[in-house]
C-alpha cells in the first residue's frame, strides 16, 4: 500500500467528527487511509481536489460524509472540515448549478470561508 500520511485534525474538524455517533466515528478512521498515490491518481469517486487561486484542497468520500484536506509541507495531512454530503446536496439543488461538487465548491465563496475557517483553527 505504501507510506500513509499521518492524519491531523484541526479543533473544528475534531469538533465535527466527535458529532457522529462512536461506531460511525471508527467506521471512517479505519476508512480514511491517504497515501502519496491515492492524491497523484484521483479517482474522483472517493478522492478529488479543488482548487481556487492556486490553493490545492482534497475530498475524501467516506459513507455521507466529505472530509476536507490539505497536505502540508512536512506531508501531514490536515483536516479542515468533515461536512455532511447533504449540505452540498441542498446548496447545489438551490443554487441549480449543472456541474460536479466538487466544481461548484471550487467556486463558492461560502465553501472556502468554512475551509478557511479550519484553516485558522488550533491543530489538535
Amino acid at each position: 500500500m505504501g507510506t500513509v500520511f499521518q492524519i491531523i485534525f484541526n479543533e473544528i474538524s475534531a469538533a465535527e467528527i466527535s458529532q457522529l455517533p462512536t461506531l460511525l466515528q471508527l467506521e471512517v478512521f479505519n476508512e480514511f487511509q491517504v497515501t502519496p498515490a491515492d492524491l497523484e491518481k484521483l479517482d474522483g469517486e472517493r478522492f478529488g481536489q479543488l482548487e481556487r487561486e492556486g490553493k490545492k484542497l482534497y475530498r475524501y468520500r467516506a459513507r455521507d460524509l466529505r472530509i476536507y484536506f490539505e497536505v502540508t509541507d512536512d506531508h501531514s495531512v490536515l483536516v479542515h472540515r468533515v461536512l455532511n454530503k447533504n449540505t452540498f446536496q441542498d446548496f447545489l439543488y438551490r443554487a441549480n448549478l449543472p456541474m460536479s461538487e466538487d466544481e461548484a465548491l471550487s467556486q463558492s465563496k461560502q465553501f472556502w470561508k468554512l475551509i478557511e475557517e479550519g484553516e485558522n483553527a488550533q491543530r489538535v
